[in-house]
């Protein structure tokens, strides 16, 4: 049997994105409080919201948009990994604080606690470790925080460093509650065509007896 453990937060207008970014609204159109027969609603939001996947198209000119993506890098046995590092720091290799042995790598940083309060000063990961991953044969790498790079970044080294290595990654997931070790992780996007990320619903699957 398997528990399985939401990584997600949930997205509501609550919920912090990039300062300047479009945040999350819902408008109902129909209501059955109102006489209706059904409820409909619409949303507008940024694409990267809460758990989300960046397409290559979001870091490289002409790369491809979330519905060419292939999905086999979203699915399968994941590392947690947890480490400590001092606010806005780049993660390196010489931190890692296990072997990693999996192809899906998910970093515990605790420095993005509160999914509705944005702070700057997240940790991220270093283009150095995205190399030592992807020569160990990881295919995603996933962490806590809004970003692979730090808020002031405009060159993006570790977004390049993905587009380089043909790894993918998930941002904003919810890890506080995760302990470090091996899960089977669940985090497909949606198939928007064109679009340079979209959300997704995270969830890691853990065997019990």
């Amino acid at each position: 049997m398997a528990c399985i453990l939401d990584i997600s937060p949930t997205l509501s207008p609550r919920l912090a994105v990039w300062p300047g970014d479009v945040a999350f609204a819902r408008s109902v159109s129909c209501a059955m409080d109102a006489g209706a027969h059904l409820e409909l609603s619409s949303i507008t939001t940024t694409l990267h919201l809460g758990a989300h996947a960046d397409a290559p198209s979001h870091y490289v000119r002409g790369g491809s948009g979330m519905a060419s993506v292939e999905l086999d890098a979203y699915l399968g046995p994941c590392q947690l990994v947890q480490v400590a590092l001092p606010r806005g720091a780049r993660i390196h290799p010489h931190h890692l604080t296990a072997a990693i042995t999996a192809p899906r790598v998910l970093f515990r940083t605790g420095s993005f606690l509160d999914p509705e309060h944005f702070n700057t000063d997240f940790n991220s990961l270093s283009p150095e470790l995205i190399d030592h991953l992807h020569g160990l044969g990881c295919v995603l790498v996933g962490l806590d925080t809004p970003s692979v790079d730090p808020f002031e970044s405009k060159a993006l080294e570790s977004h390049q460093a993905l587009a380089r290595t043909g790894m993918r990654n998930l941002e904003g997931l919810v890890l506080e509650h995760a302990e470090p070790g091996f899960y089977t992780l669940i985090a497909l996007p949606l198939k928007l065509e064109g679009a340079d990320a979209s959300p997704v619903r995270a969830v890691l699957l853990k065997e019990v007896p």
